[in-house]
């Protein structure tokens, strides 16, 4: 049965969460309704240190998971007056173009290892690691494919749980497979999904393994006045249909190997493009100043960003040295779009 927590339970909330549900691998069954991101991790953490006794929290260097005075504890990126919790490490988020693939993978486990000992060193049981599963906020990185599992593993040996934030790659974004941890190879115990959940409408949630939430669900009160209400199961559905339908997630797929080509084409002849990394219709360049020394150049970033926006394309810039262009365009973007896109990057690179 479903473990669908709101004030009322209707028809529409139960159809939508076993629509939902049936896109996830079989062991992540149930689900909770929320209206935001911030607040299906805030009650992620409710969750994880019931179930694990622990307090303990391990987040990438820059994640952002939300806004609730809870999770902006493990939010780095809201900036330095926004204090971490004293039960929260960072660790580097794995970065695929200054260490090799199996370097990348070995190094994000062994920082989830150092972060569960500093915890324990400190008296505090570890209760999650979370990670948004192309590390939007920490730079874009999808991979290699696996690099999950060493750190998942490390948390699952510590008596903590593995929370995967699908907030922003979700939704068959990644283009190759509808959640971005399925790219990895692992088992989530919690999934938070948010943003593009109701297209425009406030909707988030969680699913979850059933014995995750066994004891929590009936022993700790938790419902939404608003999270799962009939408006917002009618306009998941309607998304959740579109996506299939349309087939939004080949078109990620397909579209975003194009624009990745494109892109792929232009660093050959702008050096100052150093990467171009991604999944589907999530995509990071890194800017540099020397490719030779993989340097930073957040003063050129600025310039392609605002450069794009007077161009009335609007990207965003990440990563810790703010060099990375962040593109994420609707689902629906064509190969039209791509080179729009690609045709206005290449006349902002050449411009003085």
């Amino acid at each position: 049965m479903l473990n669908t927590h709101t004030r009322y339970l209707h028809e529409g909330i139960v159809d939508y969460a076993e629509t939902l549900t049936a896109t996830f691998p079989e062991a992540l069954s149930q689900a909770m309704f929320t209206c935001t991101g911030s607040e299906a991790n805030d009650l992620a953490v409710r969750i994880a240190r019931y179930v694990t006794g622990g307090t303990g929290i391990i987040a990438t260097e820059l994640a952002y998971h939300g806004l609730t005075s809870a999770v902006a504890e493990f939010s780095p990126s809201l900036g330095e007056s926004v204090m971490l919790g004293p039960h929260v490490r960072t660790v580097p988020a794995p970065d695929s173009y200054r260490h090799s693939a199996g370097e990348t993978m070995e190094k994000f486990g062994r920082d989830v290892r150092a972060a569960i000992a500093d915890l324990r060193r400190h008296g505090i049981r570890p209760a999650m690691l979370i990670a948004d599963t192309i590390f939007s906020s920490d730079g874009i990185f999808d991979g290699p494919k696996g690099l999950l599992r060493p750190a998942v593993d490390a948390i699952h040996e510590a008596g903590g749980l593995f929370v995967a934030d699908e907030v922003q790659p979700g939704f068959g974004r990644t283009g190759e497979a509808m959640w971005g941890f399925e790219r990895h190879g692992v088992a989530p115990d919690m999934v938070t999904v948010g943003k593009p959940m109701g297209n425009g409408y406030p909707m988030a949630g969680i699913v979850l393994r059933p014995e995750v939430i066994a004891e929590f669900g009936p022993r700790a009160r938790y419902f939404n006045t608003f999270g799962g209400n009939p408006v917002a199961a009618a306009a998941g559905r309607a998304v959740l249909d579109t996506i299939r339908i349309e087939g939004l997630q080949r078109n990620a797929l397909e579209v975003g190997r194009y624009l990745m080509d494109g892109l792929g084409s232009l660093s050959g002849r702008y050096p100052a493009i150093g990467d171009v990394r991604g999944s589907g219709l999530f995509i990071g360049v890194e800017i540099v100043s020397d490719p030779a020394v993989k340097s930073a150049d957040a003063a050129l970033t600025a310039r392609i960003v605002n450069g794009l926006r007077a161009r009335r394309i609007l990207i965003s810039a990440s990563g810790p040295r703010a060099n990375v262009l962040k593109i994420r365009p609707p689902l629906v973007f064509s190969r039209e779009n791509a080179d729009m896109l690609l045709n206005a990057l290449d006349d902002v690179l050449t411009a003085p």
